[in-house]
């Protein structure tokens, strides 16, 4: 632990003395405010909206299981591993977090092009950080699945091979779980490591060019 609290301090004392990546930081810190604020407002706005329902015969095949505690288990293990992991490496934690502000717009975008409405046996999937950005419990934010897309992004910004195995199987069991529960569509799930990895990739470009 002394160990860890002392890179800690060395990783942050000798990025932070660099002007360059402090005013980028807190830019993208001021950046990722702006976009969560934005998506509070936009997930009441889209709760208010009708959309289409997909026919989908994988949901079709069973009858929805309520597994919410099961899916934020793996949720928060693997955000808590992430932080713990990213905060050693600032330049780093600051790629990811601008790779999960621009998904967050992607994901934004991909909401309103696509209005849906829920799976029809949907067991809702209370998200005690989600649920906090808007009035009440979600059930349209849909296209794409945002919790998978994130432990993807989790996995493509990981450096030790055990978290990478770690957070790809997150992914999988959590694109799964959120299946079994009828929360997203199966292209939903499909879809995310997709976005997760172009707002990966434009975040790393973005990087290298400043």
């Amino acid at each position: 632990m002394q160990t860890y609290l002392k890179n800690l301090k060395e990783h942050w004392r000798d990025n932070w003395l660099q002007k360059e990546f402090r005013l980028r930081f807190l830019a993208t810190l001021a950046s990722l405010f702006l976009v969560v604020y934005a998506l509070s407002r936009f997930l009441d706005y889209i709760e208010l909206r009708t959309g289409v329902i997909l026919a989908d015969p994988l949901l079709q095949a069973f009858t929805p299981v309520d597994v919410t505690w099961l899916t934020f288990l793996v949720i928060y293990l693997s955000v808590i591993m992430a932080i713990l992991a990213l905060i050693l490496d600032p330049p780093r934690l600051m790629v990811a977090l601008q790779a999960y502000i621009l998904m967050v717009i992607l994901r934004m975008v991909s909401m309103y092009l696509m209005p849906l409405d829920p799976p029809p046996l949907l067991i809702p999937l209370t998200d005690p950080f989600v649920e906090s950005l808007s009035s009440g419990t979600l059930t349209r934010d849909l296209f794409f699945s945002g919790h998978t897309a994130t432990l993807f992004l989790l996995f493509l910004t990981a450096q030790i091979v055990a978290l990478r195995r770690f957070f790809l199987v997150s992914t999988i069991l959590v694109g799964i779980f959120v299946l079994i529960q009828h929360v997203h569509y199966t292209i939903d799930v499909l879809a995310a490591p997709f976005y997760s990895y172009a707002a990966y990739r434009l975040s790393i470009f973005a990087d290298r060019k400043v």
